[in-house]
């Protein structure tokens, strides 16, 4: 079931690194400063809009396929999770922001617009974090506490899955300039 679960997970990142490998530099070659000199292509807001409901459905359709609930759960956990995820829309389109504006400047970035970049992807991470928290014992309430560990599980790996097929695909910072 895990492998599963894994090999599921992965499709959807690839789904996420097909796209966001247009707002920056995929593929890394043998020589660190050829990444970074690659001027990044644009995305228009209505593609990310798309891949971003398509990732939502998906994230909700593993998590069906992984989280064992009774019906009398269900009734009770999707409309929680859905406003969870609902939640999350903010602190992600402040990571969409953040991902675009740093693809815009990555190849000429200051040092200011590190500093910012740094607390930005920080405060973001943080905030996703502090949601999942505070959703905890709400599940809790609607579904054991080892099923809320299993969708805590599920959430983090998704959410850790799409990180780092992000990380793949947006280049490093050229500290060389």
């Amino acid at each position: 079931m895990q492998k599963q679960m894994f090999l599921t997970v992965l499709m959807v990142c690839a789904i996420l690194a097909c796209a966001v490998s247009v707002c920056a530099q995929t593929a890394p070659s043998s020589s660190p400063s050829a990444n970074l000199s690659a001027p990044p292509t644009s995305v228009s807001d209505r593609d990310v809009e798309l891949l971003r409901q398509d990732l939502r459905s998906q994230r909700k359709e593993i998590t069906a396929q992984y989280l064992p609930l009774t019906p009398d759960e269900a009734t009770k956990f999707w409309p929680l999770f859905d406003q969870y995820r609902k939640e999350a829309i903010k602190p992600n389109d402040d990571r969409w922001a953040l991902i675009k504006d740093y693809a815009t400047n990555y190849n000429t970035i200051t040092d200011e617009q590190a500093q910012d970049y740094i607390k930005r992807a920080s405060a973001i991470d943080q905030q996703l974090a502090a949601l999942r928290m505070k959703y905890i014992p709400l599940f809790e309430k609607v579904i054991s506490p080892k099923k809320t560990a299993i969708w805590f599980q599920i959430d983090r790996r998704i959410d850790l899955a799409i990180n780092l097929q992000l990380s793949a695909v947006i280049p490093m910072v050229n500290a060389s300039q």
